[in-house]
């Protein structure tokens, strides 16, 4: 959603708003009008907008922000609230995005509770403890979230639409690890890995987003992209912090996008696997980075691996650091 409201100010000038409410700006500069506030009464102009910044700042009153924060002060509003006065449609999404954050929130809470979860981290070598609240990483024991979520006063429809319980009402996530996916700030999915024989991997419906903690790499020159997020964990715990994770070896338009930003070295860390389907994915991968411009290299780890296992079976940092060095284009 982060991205949609960028775009929605970016669609509607703030400038253009106010002109079209009514408010005359004279320059005062290259990149700045100034006018009466339309915020307070005032006889001499201290309203100033500034086009190349898409801000407001009023000397009289001490008020200013972008178009949403003038529409919530003007009208007296939220901030979802503004976001429906200009785009029913990504208000919506922040509704949803806030049901999604009470249920990561709940799983979250369930974690530590469940120690059949715990046991589960625990053999797949994740153990710290910080490091999984920082992802906000949850368990889901089944049969529970719906009474949570209709007690937080959400409906039935809305648990059904975001995918959260089926048509019979059960939970959608049954016994699974949960990792809130977001989309800078917000919530737009929820994975969940399965520690019993359920199918392995399960997204809501919807799109997985971006690359998976991706403000926290997209400035460093140097970027390791696994494909599973046991692979990802593993690799902080080890002091990796340029790591991302794609959920999957078949990346999105957004995921693909985002490797490319600016200049860097991407190292394609995917599973060896018996049918060399993680590795055919690799090449694949680095070939379309190379013909957009990115430096992209393969990391080739031992017949059968993954990070993960890498690790959980005594791998240190310094032998992964040296596949790092050996990675090939």
């Amino acid at each position: 959603m982060g991205e949609d409201v960028e775009t929605l100010k970016r669609r509607t000038p703030l400038l253009d708003y106010l002109r079209q409410h009514n408010w005359t700006g004279h320059p005062a500069s290259r990149s700045e009008f100034v006018g009466l506030c339309p915020l307070h009464e005032e006889t001499r102009p201290s309203f100033y907008v500034n086009t190349r910044k898409n801000v407001f700042y009023c000397h009289g009153c001490g008020q200013g922000g972008d178009l949403i924060r003038f529409v919530q002060l003007s009208r007296g509003l939220s901030f979802r609230q503004s976001l429906a006065c200009l785009d029913p449609e990504i208000a919506q999404e922040a509704d949803h995005s806030a049901v999604l954050e009470e249920a990561a929130e709940f799983y979250q809470q369930q974690l530590d509770r469940c120690p059949e979860a715990l046991d589960y981290l625990h053999r797949r070598g994740v153990h710290d403890a910080a490091l999984l609240r920082e992802l906000g990483i949850g368990y889901a024991p089944g049969g529970t979230l719906r009474r949570y979520l209709t007690a937080q006063g959400h409906s039935f429809d809305v648990l059904r639409r975001l995918g959260l319980i089926n048509a019979h009402g059960a939970d959608a996530l049954y016994q699974r690890i949960v990792f809130p996916l977001r989309q800078g700030e917000c919530i737009v999915n929820l994975y969940g890995r399965s520690i019993g024989s359920a199918f392995a991997h399960r997204f809501l419906p919807g799109s997985k987003g971006g690359l998976y903690a991706w403000e926290k790499v997209r400035n460093y020159s140097e970027v390791v992209l696994v494909e599973g997020l046991f692979d990802y964990i593993s690799l902080r715990q080890a002091g990796f912090s340029n790591a991302t994770c794609s959920l999957g070896t078949h990346l999105n338009d957004t995921q693909l996008r985002q490797l490319c930003e600016g200049g860097r070295t991407v190292y394609v860390t995917f599973d060896i696997d018996q049918n060399q389907s993680g590795q055919r994915a690799a090449y694949q991968l680095v070939h379309r980075l190379v013909m957009r411009g990115v430096s992209a290299r393969r990391v080739f780890l031992s017949d059968g691996h993954d990070p993960n296992s890498f690790f959980v079976e005594g791998g240190h940092a310094h032998q992964f650091q040296s596949l790092l060095e050996a990675a090939q284009p």
